[in-house]
């Protein structure tokens, strides 16, 4: 998982902090903006809405990548698709690509239905990576308290 090096790193890194903020404010984002894009598929109204949230959402999945790649050079040495993190960071790219899909799709004039059904694609590309992060962030909190145990242990 991490080395104590990187675990040193990775604390004393702001871009952590800033990852703290971003993933649960890209989870609200993706919540309602489900929601919004569902109810107009389910209903035809709220185009608007839905489109502002999908705006949203992307912009914020940028943000959380960029700051992302800052966060992974500071702990692992390269900017993207460090060794340790290959699995989350190509998990992302297929989410950013499918998000990013959203303008492709307007640019190509596809109707309102079918665009929103891209987004529902996107999401679920998100949920995929989001999970990915879930389960990397058990498994090093798991990994720190083993840590502070046996350097409690040690002392």
């Amino acid at each position: 998982m991490y080395t104590p090096e990187q675990v040193a790193r990775r604390n004393a890194s702001p871009w952590t902090r800033v990852q703290i903020i971003l993933a649960p404010a890209q989870f609200l984002a993706f919540i309602v903006s489900f929601a919004l894009v569902v109810r107009y598929l389910a209903t035809g109204e709220g185009y608007g809405a839905a489109t502002v949230s999908v705006w949203v959402k992307i912009a914020l999945i940028w943000a959380i990548t960029i700051t992302g790649m800052l966060w992974e050079k500071d702990v692992y040495g390269h900017y993207f698709m460090a060794r340790e993190f290959f699995w989350e960071d190509f998990g992302n790219l297929v989410a950013i690509l499918t998000h990013n899909a959203y303008f492709v799709v307007q640019w190509l004039g596809w109707n309102q239905r079918d665009v929103m059904v891209v987004m529902l694609v996107a999401y679920l590309a998100y949920l995929f990576n989001a999970t990915q992060f879930v389960i990397k962030g058990i498994r090093s909190a798991r990994q720190r308290r083993a840590m502070r145990l046996q350097t409690t242990v040690n002392e």
